[in-house]
């Protein structure tokens, strides 16, 4: 299962509205087959897996990241329905899927062509690498993590407003890779009159990657991107699972005092700055009681002389 997640984290920012779902088929100590969800959602994991596998899948275990979905499309036919004509003795399920059209109907499938399921797998990492998609489908948004890269007292620029560049090539290398990994990726206005941000990806062989680019702001929509006008709106977002907020201060306070940010990204760099922009502005706290327990250190790690660490909402 771990292979499989794997191999659907190779779809991630790519897929929506689809889930980035990973399969592998595995016969006595052999893979025989792979698949991830493709880019733009099609073919789905199990199918690749399965063209891969041939006839060899019979009587073969699946692993599989998510439930094999149970409803028709005109892009393709259904996953669960695959694996029932292609017969595998067993197919193992890391989730559930929360999408109603498929919801509990995948599982009943199989099921009642024979075929043995286990549902559990690697659950938590599973839902950990499909958090956009299960968002999105449970809580009618998608999943947001907020990046903010500062110095080691809080700042995210000089008085002056220079902030180019407060972490170092692999801080910034870093947060290439989580753009890549984005389906949109969202600025205030400030940022865009300040910075004219591009919001690529400038990593060697996934330049294609850039996610959509996204501008909060109650002014005029800017070509090319898409104008929200507050921080709710991403409930309009239907084909956006992971959304990065990268800045600056004014947009990333808001999302926090709607309680819409899902992850923190917190860059910092082993400098000192003192008078100047800090990274965030009122998040609407109003005792330091309701600060505690919000988040969960998930993660740490050295990225050249800065610091990345990663929090998690606990909800």
């Amino acid at each position: 299962m771990a292979a499989a997640i794997a191999l659907g984290e190779r779809g991630r920012g790519r897929t929506a509205p689809n889930p980035h779902v990973g399969c592998v088929i595995v016969r006595g100590e052999a893979v025989i087959g792979r698949g991830w969800t493709q880019a733009g959602g099609r073919p789905h994991a199990e199918a690749v897996a399965l063209a891969e596998a041939g006839a060899a899948a019979a009587g073969a275990t699946v692993y599989v990241t998510l439930e094999p979905c149970a409803h028709d499309s005109a892009r393709g036919p259904a996953c669960a329905d695959l694996l029932a004509a292609a017969g595998p003795a067993r197919v193992v399920i890391a989730l559930a899927d929360p999408d109603p059209r498929t919801d509990g109907a995948g599982i009943a499938r199989l099921e009642a062509s024979g075929i043995a399921v286990e549902l559990g797998a690697g659950a938590e990492a599973a839902g950990r690498s499909m958090a956009g998609f299960l968002s999105r489908v449970r809580r009618g948004r998608p999943f947001v993590t907020l990046k903010l890269a500062m110095s080691i007292d809080g700042r995210i620029a000089l008085p002056s407003g220079e902030s180019k560049w407060i972490t170092g090539e692999e801080a910034r290398a870093h947060v290439h890779m989580e753009r890549a990994l984005s389906d949109m990726i969202l600025v205030g206005r400030g940022t865009y009159d300040a910075d004219s941000p591009r919001l690529d990806v400038r990593l060697p062989g996934l330049e294609d990657r850039a996610p959509r680019r996204a501008l909060l702001s109650t002014g005029p929509s800017v070509d090319g991107w898409t104008r929200l006008g507050g921080p709710q709106e991403i409930r309009t977002l239907a084909d956006v699972n992971d959304l990065l907020v990268e800045g600056g201060a004014e947009a990333a306070s808001s999302f926090l005092r709607d309680d819409l940010v899902d992850r923190l990204l917190i860059y910092r760099a082993p400098i000192l700055i003192g008078a100047g922009k800090a990274a965030l502005a009122d998040i609407g706290l109003e005792s330091l009681a309701d600060a505690d327990g919000r988040w969960r250190l998930a993660e740490t790690r050295q990225l050249g002389s800065d610091r990345l660490e990663v929090y998690e909402r606990t909800r």
